[in-house]
């Protein structure tokens, strides 16, 4: 089988995918300079797997060590999820995530060009649509981040993009991701923010478990149902399965040019939906306070998944409920996270 560089590794999307590759019978070497994550994900793989990847501890932006990455391991494809990922830190920290992002990608991507690696997975993201395109977000939508976050991502689709349109044998693909949540159903790994969580799922979760006093909830007067934003959520395993069909899609035959796909479910949650399913997933309160809308945020954001189903034969399988089983599962048995 062929073996999987997966940068950015050890964090709570790569962590899932390399257990999904694993069982799936690839093998994989994780990449990662553990800026936002821990080197006990490597163990708790190994757990839940029976087999240990491979971890390599090094910078995307360091060409150095991954050149000694590709001269010792035999790589066949790469799914690049290493890079700098709060909005909020984006806008105030914007040339650091330009420098990380972008710059650490171009510094892979001709790392790959070097030594003959030419199938990449790149994780991208829903922020690169418009924030006023009509909703469901289409791959076709107009495009148009409004924070540096999502420039970096759309910035790196287009150098793919520009990469395959150049040279014939690269085979590229971007997961436009929408909002990831839940754990491995085992509770060994899930979702571990190294500060205040910015997305809801883990903040809820650390409500409930008792580590943060109280949730806020940011704005009750949009046009939605209940006045509170409205997402389309996914499951961690879910995603990571698109990952694994993404490859497959790769390896059997050429996309036309570079592919940008949805993964989402296609539907839906208010935040107070969510708050309401992961009381009745852990049995605790989540209490919380409405507070002012965030710079930014916009009433409803959700996929239109027929393309992953046509292209890749894929399909979300996990629903609100077991999303919110999942993350409780996780976050019960680490309380602390990984420094548990």
């Amino acid at each position: 089988m062929p073996t999987i560089l997966l940068t950015g590794g050890t964090g709570y999307i790569g962590s899932h995918t390399c257990v999904e590759l694993i069982e799936a019978g690839y093998e994989t070497v994780l990449y990662d300079n553990l800026c936002n994550s821990s080197p006990v994900v490597v163990d708790r793989i190994q757990k839940i797997t029976g087999t240990c990847p491979v971890f390599v501890q090094g910078d995307i932006r360091d060409r150095a060590i991954l050149d000694r990455l590709f001269d010792r391991h035999t790589i066949d494809a790469v799914i690049h999820f290493a890079g700098l990922k709060a909005v909020g830190e984006s806008v105030a920290k914007p040339l650091a995530y330009y420098i990380n992002n972008v710059g650490g990608s171009t510094t892979l991507f001709d790392a790959m060009q070097s030594h003959g690696v030419r199938h990449v997975v790149f994780s991208s993201s829903a922020t690169v649509y418009d924030p006023n395109a009509e909703m469901p977000l289409e791959e076709a939508s107009p495009l148009g981040p409004e924070n540096p976050y999502g420039q970096t991502k759309l910035m790196v689709e287009r150098i793919l993009h520009d990469i395959a349109q150049a040279n014939s044998g690269w085979r590229t693909m971007s997961l436009r991701y929408f909002n990831p949540v839940g754990a491995h159903e085992s509770g060994l790994i899930g979702e571990d923010p190294r500060n205040t969580p910015e997305n809801l799922m883990p903040y809820i979760a650390q409500v409930a478990v008792g580590r943060r006093p109280v949730l806020r909830v940011f704005g009750n007067d949009y046009s939605t149902p209940d006045g509170t934003g409205v997402r389309d959520y996914i499951h961690v395993m879910d995603l990571a399965a698109a990952h694994v069909a993404a490859l497959a899609r790769l390896f059997d035959e050429r996309p036309a040019n570079h592919m940008a796909i949805n993964v989402g479910t296609g539907s839906g949650y208010s935040v107070l939906d969510m708050i309401s399913a992961f009381e009745r997933a852990s049995g605790k309160p989540v209490p919380f306070e409405i507070v002012a809308r965030r710079l930014g945020d916009i009433a409803v954001s959700f996929a239109d998944v027929g393309l992953a189903r046509q292209a890749l034969g894929w399909r979300h399988r996990r629903d609100l409920e077991q999303m919110c089983a999942d993350t409780w599962r996780w976050q019960s048995k680490n309380p602390s996270g990984y420094d548990d």
